[in-house]
């Protein structure tokens, strides 16, 4: 079957999106392009693609693998001037790209963040399609466009053009893999890959995490602990009552608003309870 003629089984939108940035770090690094492509549970889709004024130099080696400069985004609008667009483009949509969970789905929320959006998180499904590709198949974005498409990579890391192909890799991976066994690490076999959104969202996301960088994680109790630094592995609540300097500490380091965010919900939580 082709992807073409292959429909998602959508009970609400799912925005397919890419961003192009002017590096790597969360909390500090901005949007220089998005790309989103919305499909709708009829079968249709809407697109849209902007380049973003970051509000900072891009640096040589971002615009190398991006082709995108200072020159060309120097009269392009900021991310506040775009952000109610996006919103009202996304609405209540669940998510999908390569490698969002860990990457573009913090760096979007953050932006949102800086300039006074409240992104809600909390109820959109988010499927990273290359956590399916590896956990199937790993490999590359352009690697997923060969295998799965049978087709060579174009004009790869321009954001709409990544889009698509994610958004066609994704039809694929259903297609291919919607009866093939998955053997997990405790030998335990299932068949993970279904056209559903949710069942797609559990089998691609890595690690349960309460913030979306994975500075906060669960236990095995659901409890929310410190991934990083001299607390890691500890009760966040237990640490704000044995050591509250910590949470003034995280609040003024630079860690990602959206981390900060999650602990102020869970410091004002622990002194309710």
């Amino acid at each position: 079957m082709k992807t073409s003629d292959f429909k998602l089984n959508l009970t609400r939108p799912l925005c397919v999106f890419d961003l192009e940035t002017t590096g790597l770090r969360i909390g500090i690094d901005r949007i220089v392009e998005i790309g989103i492509l919305k499909a709708f549970p009829d079968g249709h889709v809407e697109e849209f693609n902007r380049r973003v004024n970051p509000e900072m130099p891009i640096p040589p080696e971002s615009s190398s693998v991006h082709h995108i400069y200072d020159a060309d985004v120097a009269l392009e609008p900021t991310f506040k001037a775009l952000a109610p667009k996006i919103v009202q483009f996304i609405g209540n949509s669940d998510l999908a790209g390569f490698n969002s969970n860990k990457f573009d789905v913090p760096v979007l929320v953050e932006e949102f963040l800086r300039v006074g959006v409240d992104f809600d998180m909390k109820n959109r499904r988010t499927i990273d399609v290359q956590n399916i590709y590896h956990k199937m198949e790993p490999r590359t974005l352009a690697a997923a466009v060969k295998l799965y498409l049978d087709e060579e990579m174009k004009d790869a890391h321009a954001a709409l053009a990544d889009t698509r192909a994610t958004f066609e890799v994704l039809k694929a991976q259903i297609v291919r893999y919607q009866d093939a066994a998955f053997v997990n690490k405790d030998g335990s076999v299932s068949h993970p890959v279904k056209n559903d959104m949710a069942a797609l969202a559990e089998f691609s996301t890595q690690n349960k995490s309460a913030d979306l960088a994975g500075f906060i994680v669960y236990d095995k109790d659901g409890a929310e602990v410190f991934g990083f630094g001299k607390h890691k592995g500890k009760k966040v609540e237990e640490v704000f009552h044995c050591e509250p300097s910590y949470y003034d500490w995280v609040q003024k380091a630079d860690f990602p608003l959206y981390t900060k965010k999650v602990l102020t919900e869970i410091r004002l939580r622990s002194f309710k309870s």
